[in-house]
């Protein structure tokens, strides 16, 4: 097994503003080496965007983006014609193929919105785009996982154009949450939502996140109740 740590504290930050962002990896104007992608999860961000701010029209290609509100909604205009707003407990993914532009701003008048938006490199290029959006409901699962992503369109939850799932758990303390992975040569970055928890020896305080490598299944131990979102994804790709 290997694992890499990634605390809080560790990821990258530009707050603009409007725009309060941290990045698990390099992204826009903070670069770091070690920290390009883990497998073929390329972008996580946490991004905290004021009321009626948001990102104007732009283009996307060849990427899976998934965006998962935490927190306020996310309006969304696309040029598929997609008009819609993603709510918290909903999970919106765009594959953008051969190419889309799109744009996505907090409607609120007085309230932040906070968001995970997620990108993984497909394993097709140039496929048709596509848009995406379902509703989860963590509160009839507790201290179990839920699958929201997966690459298999009649499979629970939504999917995407590449062998990657993502799981999300809420967890009460004392709960122990098992992960076995979906596909050989696959690994996981396990991002703690709140809460405290514990993996193989390593504590996971909020936001932490945690790579494992070259394992069949891990035990996820909860320290104190919490939320908790595991993406998997092929090493290589």
């Amino acid at each position: 097994m290997k694992t890499t740590f990634h605390t809080a504290a560790s990821r990258g930050h530009a707050n603009h503003g409007w725009l309060n962002a941290k990045h698990s990896f390099s992204f826009a104007s903070w670069y770091n080496p070690d920290r390009i992608n883990f497998g073929a999860l390329r972008v996580l961000n946490d991004d905290i965007v004021a009321a009626k701010m948001g990102f104007g029209t732009h283009p996307h290609d060849n990427m899976e983006i998934i965006t998962i509100p935490l927190a306020g909604s996310l309006k969304h205009k696309d040029s598929m014609g997609n008009t819609s707003e993603v709510t918290t407990g909903e999970v919106q993914v765009m594959s953008a193929g051969t190419g889309v532009e799109h744009s996505e701003f907090n409607p609120s008048a007085n309230v932040e919105l906070n968001l995970f938006q997620i990108w993984i490199f497909p394993n097709k290029r140039g496929v048709e785009p596509r848009y995406d959006q379902i509703r989860y409901d963590l509160s009839g699962v507790e201290n179990q996982f839920l699958q929201v992503l997966s690459p298999n369109p009649t499979d629970d939850g939504t999917w995407i154009h590449q062998d990657a799932w993502i799981h999300l758990a809420s967890s009460t303390e004392g709960n122990t949450l098992d992960y076995s992975i979906k596909k050989e040569g696959n690994g996981i970055y396990i991002m703690n939502i709140d809460g405290m928890f514990e993996i193989n020896g390593q504590q996971l305080n909020q936001r932490d996140a945690l790579g494992i490598e070259d394992f069949d299944n891990i035990k996820i131990n909860t320290l104190q109740k919490g939320r908790i979102m595991v993406i998997e994804v092929p090493m290589i790709f």
